[in-house]
């Protein structure tokens, strides 16, 4: 059964036009895609499967889900990849997603393979010099297994973009 969403009126959606536009202005001043993607991210990446909570309510905000170890740095948060859809009207949630619902790097590739194949779907991306590795990136260079689609990824930006923005979008509309 496909989700429903909210209906907005128009005026609704031109003032998320408006604020997306100026965010992407503030990202462009601010070179900061990178920062932002991953507060996208984190916010969506808290849903629980199991439990039917977490997810993208806007939980950021809160000081304890930021202290979460996961977090570090995102209080100082936005990209320039895939357009992912806004399915708006989503209602902000007052309590803080559990820490540790998102893979670690320290509890190694079996746990973050069973993160993404449980709960998130595929989610990867290709080694570049100038790119911004994180510790989970690199299990991913570590276990065989993954090997096959970093390569994809790495050698078809388009492909991952792709692939990316339907993950990312279905990781959203979770919770």
């Amino acid at each position: 059964m496909p989700k429903s969403y909210p209906t907005v009126t128009e005026d609704y959606n031109k003032v998320i036009e408006k604020a997306r536009r100026k965010l992407r202005g503030l990202i462009a001043e601010k070179n900061c895609a990178p920062i932002m993607l991953r507060l996208a991210w984190h916010s969506a990446g808290t849903f629980d499967c199991q439990t039917k909570t977490g997810g993208p309510f806007c939980t950021l905000k809160h000081a304890a889900e930021l202290a979460h170890n996961a977090n570090n740095g995102l209080d100082i948060a936005v990209t320039g990849g895939p357009e992912i859809p806004l399915h708006p009207g989503r209602v902000d949630k007052n309590e803080a997603a559990p820490e540790a619902r998102l893979p670690d790097a320290t509890t190694g590739a079996d746990r973050l393979r069973q993160v993404f194949v449980t709960q998130m779907g595929e989610l990867l991306g290709g080694k570049k010099d100038h790119l911004l590795r994180l510790p989970t990136d690199q299990v991913l260079l570590s276990v065989s297994v993954f090997h096959p689609l970093v390569e994809k990824y790495a050698a078809d930006e388009d492909a991952f973009f792709a692939d990316y923005a339907d993950a990312h979008l279905r990781l959203s509309d979770l919770g």
